[in-house]
């Protein structure tokens, strides 16, 4: 045997045999590669002396990336294998992860990240629940006996307030309430089309005496209007109720914001019923119109059982820095256009820039492409400033939603992928 043939070594990954120089393995000490080059290496299972090689059942492709980090002290990852997968080989090999390129990086910590962000999303927590409840079966069993009927009976109404997807009762309920949300809001917007929402029951009487006719049209649409308010209201305080009645930790109950959500949305309902009379007297009437406006609120709860909704909001939190920069740029841009406007329409006859904050408007308007005409330059350096500021707020709103648009496919694509998951397969 020649002396170059004996500083080589032979490794067998996943049928795909490699060649390589034993002092190549020398330069990553502590790890699995690098303990080959001890004397009693030949002495474990995975060496092979009929054919003089070191035999691994592990994924062929990775290890000839790794390998190749020994060769040349850049650790790339291969475009045709997931984050996950690199991950665990990574492990096996003992390599630190914090060694892949920049160029890999976002590539292979991608799919991290979007697991991460659906673990907050409760469509997936329900996973967690199940096996939770597979460990805890065992013990209910034995405390069966011990256990009321309400204690019994508490974790089935659970699953069926909390999780749409644990049964067809749950579906049903979960779409009764989606509807009724949405009866709700639209309830919320007619009851801004009634001539008077504040007119007395003495009033009334005394219309109802002179005009009859009249008087049954305005009434009739307040009559319906507020009983399916009543009706929903009802449905929603019942549903709170027990969702918090038969919630495993009540304690933690109030720290989901879904929840702060229902509280918000039905705090005014109760308080414009409770103030009433008391409007009547001291026509609080803007007090009134602050708590209604906070009904609001309840569209929110779409997101409950609507995944798209949840995605969208875990994609804007995950997107918080690509925001929070073009705030930055957006209000950079304002005051530098703002300025630059006032002193270039200042002087003019039909100037309507009278100071720099009021140019801030039009800068916004202006960068948005908006353009409601109700300030605009009249010179003709003003309406060249007007252009830049129309043509850079273009380019600086457009530079982050590419960012944005690629994290809510990420997430959602990967939603759609665990939806479809068999249960045993989650």
């Amino acid at each position: 045997v020649s002396a170059s043939a004996k500083e080589r070594i032979t490794i067998n990954c996943g049928g795909t045999r490699h060649e390589t120089y034993w002092a190549t393995l020398k330069k990553l000490p502590d790890t699995r590669l690098s303990w080959l080059c001890d004397t009693n290496s030949k002495n474990t299972t995975d060496y092979d002396p009929e054919k003089n090689e070191y035999f691994f059942d592990r994924h062929p492709h990775v290890f000839a990336a790794i390998l190749n980090y020994y060769r040349t002290g850049k650790l790339h990852k291969p475009s045709n294998v997931c984050g996950p997968l690199f991950e665990e080989e990574l492990n096996y090999w003992g390599i630190d992860e914090n060694q892949i390129e920049a160029c890999c990086w976002l590539s292979y910590r991608e799919h991290r990240d979007a697991k991460d962000t659906l673990r907050n999303i409760e469509f997936y927590e329900t996973d967690d629940l199940e096996e939770r409840d597979v460990e805890e079966t065992f013990f209910d069993r034995i405390q069966n006996r011990r256990q009321t009927r309400w204690q019994k009976l508490k974790p089935k109404l659970w699953k069926l307030v909390d999780d749409p997807y644990s049964s067809r009762s749950a579906k049903i309920l979960a779409i009764f309430s989606l509807f009724l949300i949405l009866v709700s809001i639209l309830v919320f917007c007619l009851e801004t089309m009634q001539p008077d929402t504040n007119i007395t029951y003495e009033e009334n009487i005394s219309i109802l005496t002179t005009n009859a006719s009249r008087i049954q049209k305005q009434l009739f649409p307040s009559l319906s209007i507020l009983v399916v308010d009543y009706i929903c209201n009802a449905f929603f305080t019942l549903e709170f109720i027990v969702h918090f009645a038969v919630c495993p930790d009540p304690r933690y109950f109030f720290r989901s914001f879904m929840n702060l959500i229902d509280l918000l949305a039905l705090i005014p309902f109760y308080i414009n019923l409770a103030l009433s009379r008391v409007i009547q007297v001291l026509t609080f009437s803007e007090v009134i119109r602050f708590f209604r406006l906070v009904r609001l609120f309840r569209i929110i709860k779409l997101s409950k059982h609507l995944t798209g909704l949840k995605i969208l909001y875990h994609t804007l939190r995950s997107s918080w820095k690509e925001l929070l920069l073009l705030v930055i740029f957006v209000t950079i841009q304002v005051l530098f256009f703002s300025t630059i406007i006032y002193y270039t329409e200042k002087g003019s006859y039909h100037n309507k820039f009278y100071s720099i904050p009021e140019g801030f408007w039009w800068a916004i308007a202006t960068m948005t492409t908006v353009g409601y005409g109700d300030i605009a330059p009249k010179t003709t350096m003003g309406k060249i400033v007007g252009s830049v500021c129309a043509i850079f707020g273009v380019l600086t709103i457009a530079l982050p939603v590419p960012v944005i648009v690629n994290n809510f496919s990420l997430y959602y694509n990967h939603a759609q992928a665990q939806a479809k998951l068999p249960k045993k397969m989650k």
